[in-house]
């Protein structure tokens, strides 16, 4: 497992990455590979709980996910990241850090469908100033679509199965899905 492969999910708040990525995480282990699961928001509620959604404290969660990420390369298969790393230059860090194995997903979702969707009520709370800082809302934390990511997932276009299909035949896992 020397050459783990790091599958980045970014993408808004509501867009589909923990969807789409602990069921690629199901399928992949169903497989017999190994697999770590990095998802944002349980590493912000247990590992980094003394983060806020300041700008600084996003660059600072976004870096320390990414050394996670590195002192676990090479003891799984794939590791699958699911955070909305807002900021362009945080994740060419994470890039520079991991590479040659980093590969950035693009869960693209438009803000009104992510609005729409907003399973938690957070759109609705940071709509009403009820949240600082909130990603993608905030002119603080704006979220910086990527320029040129590995692979363009587009969730309003696309089911969460068939958004773990491409993923599959991207990283050439094929026959499990």
């Amino acid at each position: 497992m020397t050459d783990t492969l790091v599958l980045w999910f970014t993408g808004l708040s509501g867009s589909g990455k923990t969807t789409i990525a602990n069921r690629l995480v199901e399928m992949l282990n169903t497989s017999g590979k190994q697999v770590l699961l990095v998802d944002g928001d349980s590493i912000r509620s247990t590992r980094h709980k003394n983060l806020k959604f300041t700008p600084e404290d996003i660059t600072e969660n976004n870096r320390l996910i990414a050394l996670h990420c590195k002192e676990n390369l090479g003891k799984y298969d794939f590791i699958v990241v699911s955070a909305i790393s807002p900021f362009a230059e945080n994740r060419r860090s994470a890039a520079r850090l991991l590479h040659p194995r980093f590969r950035e997903i693009y869960i693209k979702t438009d803000l009104q469908e992510c609005i729409r969707r907003d399973v938690k009520g957070l759109y609705k709370k940071a709509l009403a100033g009820e949240i600082e800082n909130f990603i993608g809302i905030s002119a603080s934390t704006p979220y910086e679509i990527p320029a040129h990511p590995d692979l363009v997932l587009d969730t309003q276009r696309n089911s969460a199965d068939e958004c773990v299909d491409m993923i599959l035949t991207y990283i050439g896992v094929k026959g499990i899905a």
